[in-house]
């Protein structure tokens, strides 16, 4: 299946999203609308860091285990995702560049390494939701970093 990516500007720095993004509770509060039931392990950032969540996307509700498995300040963050009772296996990667106006691009791309096969026959419908999903991700995300800033100058 084709990946999904979505993007959103920040006035935030590269340094500033990639700080905020490398704790992985943090994604908690920007992903509530379809991830829930969030369970921590491991550090609390950085590569190993770990969340189990339940994911309701499409009417359907499934376990993902997720995990840092690549991290590369302030640029990159790469997490694994596996669902489905390991029958769906994707990652997911959070690019950080720099505006030439100042502050950050951020995309999230999410991309599959193996479906389920009623996945890959829905496949057109599985990334529309997907894509809808992430999108509201994006800026509820621009959302908390506004909020963390205004937070840390108070």
């Amino acid at each position: 299946m084709k990946p999904v990516t979505v993007s959103i500007d920040v006035p935030q720095s590269p340094e500033q999203v990639y700080d905020f993004l490398d704790v992985t509770a943090h994604h908690q509060r920007f992903t509530d609308h379809y991830l829930t039931d969030w369970h921590f392990s491991g550090p609390e950032a950085g590569v190993g860091s770990c969340a189990t969540v339940t994911a309701t996307l499409g009417g359907n509700r499934t376990e993902v285990a997720i995990e840092v498995i690549e991290a590369d300040p302030p640029h990159c963050i790469v997490e694994r995702n596996v669902s489905a009772a390991g029958r769906r296996l994707a990652h997911g990667t959070y690019t950080i560049e720099p505006l030439q106006t100042g502050g950050s691009q951020v995309s999230f791309s999410y991309a599959w390494s193996h479906a389920p096969l009623t996945d890959r026959l829905l496949a057109p419908v599985v990334r529309a939701v997907m894509r809808r999903a992430n999108r509201t991700v994006m800026h509820r995300l621009a959302t908390e970093l506004a909020n963390q800033v205004a937070a840390a100058g108070t």
